[in-house]
């Protein structure tokens, strides 16, 4: 139990963070443990509300793959998957975008205003928030990559007070639906409304030289350094596509890219109102 002093110490190492990034923008990407455990999800729910009363300006983006896995189990169809990437068809992208858009998009907005805050649910197609390409050149693989984005409307509701909750649905120029990696658009986003942070929440610790070794975490790393541990096969798999995103968005408008651990509670917090944080923080 924290004494009083203990209480004191920490309120006191927040101040200064609390002065520097009120009023900036913090672009989330929400997923893994935080999204299915319905405890770390009221954690993660109460950091959002907490960010936002402080006077920080969180966007959410979320996707939700293994809901979608069990939707899809449902109406017995099929996940394949190419380079972790989901081959989504016709029907697949039906099942995803009443998933993403219309299930958990709006269980996230109800947590919120259950909590007393204001939140508005929005897909990538709200406002032409998100223009879409295909990323494969492929009509029947509906994946798509980012290809314009208009932050009018994100504008909007930030300079009203509102925590806009952002699902990785976009459509192109003629009307077509794609499915857009999450980790993706919220890099993307980061990169367009120029953000101070990019978070990703993942199911690690963050970047480690040994995964099996968490005092191998590396808590500051600049792109070159993250590159040399590419070459090295130090970062490899389902990392490359994160770090990616999260240096296209420092070479872009953002200042920090953080990867953390979504297992923690109050993960968010602790990596924005704390000298040490708990993740991994990338800068150029």
């Amino acid at each position: 139990m924290l004494t009083d002093s203990n209480r004191v110490q920490v309120l006191s190492e927040a101040l200064p963070f609390i002065q520097k990034f009120s009023g900036r923008t913090v672009v989330i990407k929400y997923g893994g443990a935080a999204m299915k455990n319905d405890l770390l999800k009221n954690k993660f729910i109460e950091d959002i509300l907490f960010l936002s009363y402080i006077g920080i300006k969180p966007i959410l983006v979320h996707g939700g793959g293994p809901i979608i896995n069990a939707w899809l189990k449902k109406v017995n169809i099929k996940s394949h998957f190419q380079n972790g990437i989901r081959i989504t068809d016709k029907d697949t992208m039906e099942i995803v975008e009443m998933v993403l858009v219309g299930k958990i998009n709006k269980e996230l907005v109800t947590l919120i205003n259950k909590k007393q805050g204001s939140a508005i649910g929005l897909s990538g197609k709200d406002g032409r928030l998100i223009v879409a390409s295909n990323l494969f050149s492929d009509p029947n693989n509906l994946v798509g990559s980012v290809k314009k984005v208009n932050i009018k409307v994100l504008e909007l509701l930030l300079d009203s007070g509102y925590i806009p909750i952002v699902s990785s649905v976009a459509a192109d120029d003629h009307g077509q639906s794609y499915n857009i990696n999450a980790d993706t658009v919220a890099g993307a986003l980061a990169d367009a409304i120029q953000a101070e942070k990019l978070i990703l929440l993942t199911d690690i610790l963050g970047i480690m030289r040994s995964p099996s070794r968490p005092e191998t975490l590396e808590k500051h790393l600049t792109i070159n350094q993250v590159k040399r541990l590419i070459d090295q096969k130090i970062i490899v798999g389902g990392m490359i596509p994160k770090v990616d995103c999260c240096i296209k968005a420092l070479q872009g408008n953002v200042k920090s890219a953080h990867i953390i651990d979504g297992r923690v509670e109050h993960a968010l917090l602790l990596e924005i109102l704390t000298a040490d944080g708990i993740g991994s923080m990338l800068t150029l």
